[in-house]
């Protein structure tokens, strides 16, 4: 015992002269302070590594994930509140903690904004893989902060940007303002649980990690004992819920395996199994399958789930629907094209479907308003009528429904009163926007426009303008400032010829 004893004696006086001795704890407390609080330096990053990780994750992009999570903004927060922590320091506990809060919120805020203004609201991969987490995401999170820690004390503070890439912050804190903007509670608390794991290890374990490299030296045993406590408590707690997700996960696993094992056992060698979706979610846990088999087997669903049961130890409700093949010539292989083709039309009706709702929640309407030309893959509507909104915004809201349907034309028409674009003239020139909104409304009215008032050679000027960019537009009457009014004649009537043939009277 007497030896043991002294042999702590000397490995803590190593640690204390070689290893804590060679630390400069006064400086790497300022560089935490002056990094870990709230700034203008750091709401801008919070907001660009929030919108960098919006867009990753709609994407779905891992490489854009990436770029964001490299700045990392959240990061020092954290490391500032495990110092405080660790030394007990209320005022650091305060001000990292309030910056960890505000930036938190700031890009929950941000995220719902874009989410619910956006036409793509779909849950990606990448939204869906921050949604589950289980231990595997705590013992990243504690050893990545382990690796942080270290690296910031002993200098090599640039090393903490990179571990922000294994221990996530603001893609999950995105993911929680997703769940919010589409109220997907379970989206919600799945993220929201992820980002505290991180969150919540980093900053405990970085506080031990300081206490260890000399942080704190002035405190008591009963404040070390607090600390080790805490740390133990709330990985402990953490645990509870991220045991149970890992747990499920495992169960589901092998649970695919053997449904797939039990099936084809059923049946015989020659049978395929064409199609396999199992609902873990639903009580019983339901499973559906397509078989191809050359022998059809009546009791299949009954004993399959009468099997499973056994096996899984979970209530089961199988059903199986049995296709019939000819085993001698080439049916296994046509029944499998005809329910693939079955499968990828069923899959365009629901694109096409999605499609169609989201140009309709745009441009105001029902989805049965909405015309599909399946052939030219083109979905066309009139926008429902916004009184005293300009007709430039009907043409954004045209762009940003072709955004939610790929694949498609979309062709949004406004309705007739519709304010049509001024005309100003800035150096002599005209807007080419104002040309271009206009040229967008008579294509999409089929409908001429009129250029009234300024001189005749302004008003010639505009009306080519215009058909240059797609319209159809004519020379009207003189009199007050250049502005747009629509023709009473067709467009085709009015402009056989072009802008030059059209002019109706005579300007100033």
């Amino acid at each position: 015992m007497t030896q043991l004893t002294q042999g702590r004696g000397r490995l803590r006086r190593w640690w204390s002269m070689w290893v804590v001795g060679g630390v400069d704890h006064d400086a790497i407390l300022k560089q935490i302070s002056e990094d870990s609080g709230w700034s203008g330096r750091y709401a801008f990053l919070v907001v660009i590594s929030a919108m960098i990780s919006l867009l990753g994750l709609l994407m779905p992009s891992v490489a854009v994930l990436i770029g964001a999570m490299l700045l990392s903004p959240l990061m020092m927060p954290i490391i500032g509140l495990g110092f405080g922590i660790a030394t007990v320091d209320p005022r650091e506990i305060r001000r990292s903690a309030t910056a960890l809060l505000v930036g938190a919120v700031l890009a929950i805020a941000l995220s719902v904004v874009c989410v619910t203004l956006s036409p793509i609201q779909t849950i990606t991969s990448e939204i869906a893989g921050r949604t589950r987490p289980t231990l595997f995401d705590l013992l990243v999170a504690l050893l990545s902060a382990v690796a942080g820690a270290y690296a910031l004390i002993r200098g090599r503070g640039g090393t903490v940007v990179g571990v922000a890439i294994a221990i996530a912050l603001m893609p999950p804190l995105v993911v929680v303002g997703f769940g919010i903007a589409t109220l997907n509670w379970t989206v919600f608390a799945g993220s929201l649980l992820l980002f505290l794991t991180n969150a919540i290890t980093i900053a405990l374990t970085a506080a031990l990690v300081a206490r260890l490299y000399g942080f704190g030296a002035h405190l008591s045993p009963q404040h070390t004992g607090w600390q080790l406590v805490l740390f133990f408590v709330a990985l402990g707690l953490l645990s509870v819920p991220l045991g149970a997700a890992l747990r499920q996960i495992a169960f589901e696993a092998v649970a695919q395996r053997q449904v797939r094992d039990t099936i084809s056992d059923r049946f015989p060698d020659a049978s395929r199994l064409g199609q396999l979706d199992i609902d873990y979610a639903a009580t019983p846990i339901r499973i559906r399958a397509v078989v191809l088999t050359p022998q059809l087997d009546p009791s299949a669903d009954r004993v399959l789930a009468a099997d499973l049961r056994a096996r899984l130890q979970r209530p089961i409700d199988v059903h199986v629907d049995q296709l019939h093949v000819d085993p001698e010539g080439d049916g296994v292989e046509a029944a499998q094209i005809a329910r693939a083709n079955s499968a990828s039309q069923a899959a365009d009706a629901d694109r096409q479907q999605r499609a169609v709702a989201s140009v309709a929640l745009i441009a105001g309407v029902q989805p049965d308003a909405v015309t599909v030309d399946t052939d030219k893959r083109v979905l066309s509507t009139i926008a429902s009528a916004l009184p005293g909104l300009p007709i430039a915004l009907y043409r954004l809201l045209e762009q940003r429904a072709s955004r939610g349907a790929p694949g498609w034309t979309v062709r949004i028409i406004p309705p007739r009163d519709a304010v049509l674009p001024s005309l100003p003239i800035a150096a002599g020139v005209i807007s080419d926007d104002a040309l271009q909104v206009a040229a967008w409304s008579s294509r999409r009215d089929k409908r001429a426009l009129l250029v009234n008032g300024g001189t005749r050679e302004q008003r010639l000027a505009v009306a080519e303008g215009v058909d240059d960019r797609g319209g159809e537009a004519g020379a009207g009457v003189a009199g007050g400032p250049l502005r747009f009014i629509w023709s009473a004649e067709d467009a085709a009537a009015t402009n056989p010829l072009g802008a030059r043939a059209k002019e109706q009277a005579p300007g100033t």
